[in-house]
């Protein structure tokens, strides 16, 4: 599998295997899907919103979509897609069983790396509301308030940025 961090790669949850970061294939896209559905963040009110979402193939292959895989047996453990126009964090999610095992702060920092290899000097993340703490403690600064956008999206999100990522 394909380091792309300085410093290697993170361990895995419970003690696994190494974690590394790579870019997503059409391959992945059913596995992606399943992670964003599955994800106990978008649970009650939050559900609707990623009820019907599809990652698909040819959303991985029009976007620079990377993944979070444990090296021994390949499990994806999260993932992330950096739109470059304009600069956003489009999705980062950390399958349920991973969270707390540094598997977000590896992609973020993925993330941050890609941005400055592309140019960029901020990234953009309307975040899930209960994801604003993390995005904070990996550096993003608040920014404002992104509005509600019925019927798809009912509440307001936090919207933040990472600066000269």
């Amino acid at each position: 599998m394909n380091r792309n961090i300085a410093g290697g790669s993170g361990t895995g949850p419970g003690g696994r295997g190494p974690v590394s970061v790579r870019r997503a294939t059409a391959r992945d896209a059913r596995r992606l899907t399943r992670l964003v559905r599955g994800s106990r963040a978008y649970e009650g009110q939050y559900a609707a919103m990623v009820a019907g979402y599809r990652v698909g193939p040819d959303y991985i292959e029009n976007h620079r979509v990377f993944v979070a895989a444990d090296e021994r047996d390949g499990q994806v453990l999260g993932f992330y897609s950096l739109v470059l126009a304009p600069p956003e964090l489009d999705l980062l999610f950390v399958a349920d069983t991973a969270q707390g095992r540094g598997v977000g702060r590896l992609l973020v920092a993925h993330m941050r790396a890609e941005a400055r290899a592309a140019g960029l000097d901020r990234v953009r993340v309307v975040s899930h509301p209960p994801a604003e703490g993390f995005y904070r403690s990996v550096g993003a600064v608040r920014v404002g308030t992104a509005a509600a956008t019925p019927p798809a999206v009912v509440w307001d999100r936090p919207e933040l940025e990472f600066r000269n990522p």
